[in-house]
């Protein structure tokens, strides 16, 4: 059917737009990622690569066709980290390095000293003072799938065993975002804004990244160093080598002497609970198009007429009527670029008026 007239919408008037955000609940317990469908470090949901570079935890078998993606773990440390003191002594180190290059120069960038990449720090104010350096650490990047289009600020806690390789969760310690807003306690960087972690005294341990969905945790988190470095051994059973039998490693050995894969094994089994709350971000247009009293009260759908007589007139001194059942928007050269149904017909006829809201989300 040819539209033969059309009703202008001011730009000032007749439209406008909004942000509506939605947010979701996401609860990881440890039982997900760790020992569910299997026996710890095998299970089914856990995948690893040939590269070895880092390892997929799902929420189910991954083979599975419903298995979803939850998050990848590695591990890496800077170059100038006490830890990278000697290559030949240390298990896949230009793959840590390269690991801790890669994430610091995506979320972070560089420092403009001749393109040396910036490192995470926790003062959030990217000074690079000595004291604030988190020079060795473990990347939690949460999948998109769960993260959304990003995760809420203020929301974000991860609790991690600090006990005894075989019962690591005899105590713990409870990580949890330090922003209060969605401004505070946030520094736009490369990758985003980003928060600190903290734990129960208050020092950050860690630093969540809230757009990229990128967690990270300074191996401190495990170890009774300063709190900011990891350069002093102390949790002494962070990792089992011949799980669970020995011998163990602390934080620092386990860095250095393990494989990524295995490390990413070493913190799977101290993460006890992980939960956050995502945001999906929705900006809608509206546009608000009025019908006035004296326009659009006849049809040119052949339907409306029957022997060049209108079909709900009986006779012809009655008041001509119309029903709305779609919208339609048109650009400048009218052409059709969207359509609106009514949930049901509206009536029209020279005694009213309408307006009717029509919400395009994108």
């Amino acid at each position: 059917m040819a539209v033969t007239s059309y009703e202008l919408l001011d730009a000032t008037r007749d439209a406008t737009t909004t942000r509506t955000l939605l947010h979701e609940s996401i609860p990881l317990t440890g039982t997900i990622h760790s020992g569910t469908y299997g026996t710890f470090p095998d299970e089914g949901n856990i995948k690893n690569y040939a590269h070895g570079q880092f390892q997929s935890v799902y929420d189910y078998p991954y083979l599975s066709s419903s298995a979803n993606h939850i998050f990848d773990l590695t591990v890496g440390y800077d170059e100038a980290s006490p830890l990278s003191a000697s290559s030949t002594t240390r298990t896949q180190q230009k793959k840590k390095i390269n690991m801790y290059n890669q994430f610091s120069q995506v979320l972070l960038g560089y420092t403009g000293a001749a393109d040396a990449v910036r490192k995470f720090e926790s003062d959030l104010t990217l000074d690079e003072t000595a004291a604030t350096l988190m020079k060795e650490a473990f990347f939690i990047n949460l999948s998109r799938l769960i993260t959304k289009d990003q995760i809420k600020k203020g929301s974000f806690s991860v609790t991690l065993g600090t006990g005894s390789w075989a019962l690591p969760f005899v105590s713990s310690s409870t990580l949890t975002d330090s922003a209060s807003s969605d401004t505070a306690g946030t520094t736009n960087t490369v990758g985003g804004d980003y928060g600190l972690l903290s734990g129960p005294s208050g020092h950050p341990r860690g630093l969540i990244f809230y757009q990229s969905g990128i967690v990270v945790l300074t191996a401190s988190a495990f170890s009774a160093s300063s709190p900011n470095g990891a350069t002093a051994a102390g949790s002494t059973q962070f990792f089992s080598q011949s799980r669970p039998a020995d011998p163990y490693m602390d934080i620092n050995a386990a860095l250095t002497g393990a494989s990524i894969t295995a490390s990413c094994d070493a913190l799977r089994h101290r993460i006890q609970n992980i939960s956050f709350t995502n945001t999906t971000e929705i900006n809608s247009s509206i546009y608000f198009c009025r019908v006035p009293h004296n326009k659009y009260n006849y049809s040119s759908n052949p339907t409306y007429l029957s022997s060049s007589t209108v079909r709900v007139k009986s006779v012809n001194t009655d008041t001509p009527i119309s029903y709305i059942t779609t919208i339609g928007l048109y650009n400048s050269s009218n052409e059709l670029l969207a359509t609106a149904k009514l949930s049901e017909p509206l009536r029209k006829d020279p005694n009213n008026e309408l307006t009717l809201r029509v919400r395009l989300d994108y």
